[in-house]
């Protein structure tokens, strides 16, 4: 007589979406700033536009360039290179704009950030995700959600949020101060 071998047991509804977590992917827009790839959640994107011109508004810290009117909406413009402290650099023809949508304790709001370029959209794991480095000082990676390797190089994922949005709401605090 034969033994009839039974499979293994179904994993529980638990089990599934536990596991379905750490599966879970993303997709992020990655750019480029000097030698560095960085990326953003494809879904907080909300254009991508050459370089033009903005309005500049007095007061504005250093790293805030100016305003963009896009289809009557009044859209901040921020350098990351100048926000990351790096070498500034020349606009030219491949410098970009990417429209993010941003969150804050003052609401939802469209933020441009000028990078180098765009480099493509990827499909990110959450499995392949790992946190920031421990560097000593917290706000050297405050705005960093992790890093995660794409082909031949390490994607700096990026919390707009808190690096945006933080930024919002110390304009905020400066303005009802004055």
């Amino acid at each position: 007589m034969t033994a009839i071998k039974q499979g293994p047991a179904e994993p529980s509804p638990a089990a599934r979406a536990a596991a379905d977590a750490g599966s879970a992917s993303r997709q992020v827009l990655t750019f480029v700033l000097g030698e560095e790839t960085y990326g953003v959640d494809i879904l907080r994107v909300q254009e991508i536009r050459g370089w033009s011109v903005v309005t500049k508004i007095p007061h504005s810290p250093p790293h805030v360039l100016g305003v963009l009117n896009l289809r009557g909406s009044i859209v901040p413009i921020v350098d990351l290179r100048m926000r990351f402290n790096l070498e500034r650099a020349e606009y030219t023809a491949v410098t970009v704009i990417i429209v993010l949508s941003v969150v804050s304790g003052a609401g939802r709001r469209d933020f441009g950030v000028v990078v180098d370029g765009v480099s493509d959209v990827v499909d990110v794991s959450e499995s392949n995700v790992r946190p920031p480095p421990e560097l000593g000082a917290r706000a050297a990676t405050a705005y960093i959600r992790g890093l995660v390797p794409v082909a031949e190089r390490m994607v700096v994922l990026l919390d707009i949020d808190r690096l945006i949005g933080g930024d919002l709401e110390g304009l905020g605090e400066a303005g009802e101060a004055a």
